[in-house]
């Protein structure tokens, strides 16, 4: 099994999805988060006081696939989440030692 981590735009997420679902992944898990990247946020104004915004919003997208999904879901994430321009994002693939099912008690 792999764990496949991406952060991306928030924008890009309906995309990632639906290239995920044609390979028919399904399970995944998505949070809200906020991060520094390459892109060093922007200068913002506000009422009268200037702010420098350098933290900005993305979401996080884990997936675990196995071996022989690995490649096809990295393939959809890649593909959903590219627009060209710099802060699309970056994916980490890993290896998974381990897995259950909780209700069950079985070996994934």
């Amino acid at each position: 099994m792999k764990l496949i981590i991406v952060y991306t735009r928030p924008e890009s997420l309906q995309a990632v999805k639906q290239e995920l679902y044609q390979h028919e992944i399904y399970a995944m898990s998505i949070t809200n988060i906020l991060g520094a990247g390459r892109q060093k946020g922007y200068v913002e104004l506000y009422r009268g006081i200037s702010t420098e915004v350098n933290l900005l919003k993305k979401v996080r997208i884990e997936l675990a696939v196995p071996e022989e999904k690995a490649k096809a879901a990295l393939e959809a994430i890649m593909t959903g989440a590219r627009t060209g321009k710099e802060g699309d994002g970056v994916v980490f693939v890993l290896d998974m030692a381990e897995s259950y099912r909780i209700r069950t008690g079985e070996s994934m």
